[in-house]
């Protein structure tokens, strides 16, 4: 692999320990000064929001500036939105946490473009490589970001703290590490782009809609369903919370393993293949979910979520260069992880309603529709007429 995609797989590395660590972390440590015990998940919702309002910006604002000089505003900018987190939760500042929560979605909406910048790096058939060897940071990631919880008590005299501070240390390394090693693999398209297509030429391509909805449908169902897993085993079915620990840890381990080969898979399989398995993970997740409600049966469901996932996205992720022409390179990859990060939204906010609203079995059954859906999207798509679309 080329050195901007090595480049870019440890910076992903150390940017995306955002994400995990407000998952982990932002109800603990606002529980004290939240206006009520109901208001503690609102920084991670507000940061999911944060980053479905940014990435059509993010994708605009690459071609303009050119990735390079995006990558280190944004990592400057975590930097600073890590330290205005640590500083709100010192005051105890319930308002300002929230505003660093807006501030860091935004910043993971630019770490987003990482696979873009890296499949732009390679020759087209090395793609799909590129695109799955950015995603196995998100195994770094996924264990670092809550251990900056462990490691922050060493130095600093607060819990949360101490992890905000080093959180702020890890996007200036990742602004250090993008400094020295990555190089724009394009200049920026700049206002010869914005007038070039539409929004509206690019929904009514079909090959764009699978490659959007295989992501968007990935976040969808895989936000929903794992959102609602801690609640319906520890609250619900009275798990420990050792047991639930476990299933979402090797949920997440299933998300991004799989990136080691997927890559390669999509090359030998193709991305209408790819997509179909993806799919065909997920309803077998629910079927295991629907049948029984045992500690095995949830950690296979949640492990098959995490295989699903992945296909769905590092196919999509590299299906969608082959979809667009070079001059709709913004409105492309800025629509399509709008339509990702909006579903990522929409699956957050209302996974806990539709848990307590139709219990675990209706939840898991409102994703059948969508399954289904996008395999009769994909089942009816002809690659080579969204080839000749380009002509």
């Amino acid at each position: 692999m080329p050195t901007n995609v090595r480049t870019l797989f440890f910076a992903q590395a150390f940017a995306m320990c955002a994400t995990p660590l407000m998952i982990f972390s932002a109800a603990l440590a606002t529980h004290d000064f939240a206006p009520s015990p109901q208001w503690t998940t609102l920084p991670v919702a507000v940061l999911v929001i944060g980053m479905a309002c940014s990435v059509y910006p993010a994708a605009h604002l690459a071609a303009r500036w050119g990735r390079k000089r995006l990558f280190l505003t944004a990592m400057f900018s975590g930097a600073v939105f890590s330290l205005v987190a640590m500083w709100a939760v010192m005051q105890a500042s319930f308002g300002l946490f929230v505003f660093a929560s807006a501030g860091l979605g935004s910043v993971g909406a630019v770490s987003q473009q990482f696979r873009f910048a890296a499949m732009e790096s390679v020759e087209p058939q090395q793609r799909p490589v590129a695109a799955s060897r950015i995603l196995v940071a998100g195994l770094i990631s996924a264990w670092l970001g809550p251990e900056l919880v462990i490691f922050g008590q060493y130095w600093f005299s607060g819990v949360f703290e101490g992890a905000f501070a080093l959180l702020g240390g890890l996007f200036l390394l990742a602004l250090l590490i993008l400094l020295a090693g990555y190089r724009n693999s394009r200049s920026p398209q700049g206002k010869a782009e914005s007038h070039s297509g539409s929004i509206s030429a690019l929904i009514k391509r079909k090959g764009f809609l699978v490659a959007a909805f295989s992501g968007a449908v990935a976040y969808c169902v895989m936000g929903l369903i794992m959102t609602a897993t801690p609640t319906s085993m520890s609250h619900i079915n009275e798990f420990s919370l050792a047991e639930t620990k476990w299933v979402i840890q090797s949920h997440i381990m299933a998300m991004f393993v799989p990136s080691l080969f997927a890559g390669w898979l999509v090359q030998r399989l193709g991305h209408k293949r790819m997509i179909i398995i993806g799919l065909a993970a997920y309803l077998i997740c629910v079927v295991l979910g629907v049948i029984d409600q045992s500690f095995m049966h949830y950690w296979w469901a949640l492990v098959l979520l995490g295989v699903g996932w992945n296909f769905l996205f590092v196919a999509g992720t590299s299906l969608l260069p082959e979809v667009h022409s070079e001059s709709e390179t913004a409105k492309a990859q800025g629509l399509n992880d709008f339509m990702i990060f909006g579903c990522q939204s929409v699956a957050a906010l209302t996974s806990g309603l539709l848990l307590h609203a139709i219990g675990w079995v209706g939840l898991l059954l409102v994703t059948v529709p969508v399954c289904l859906a996008m395999l009769g999207l994909v089942m009816s798509w002809n690659q080579k007429i969204s080839e000749t679309e380009l002509a």
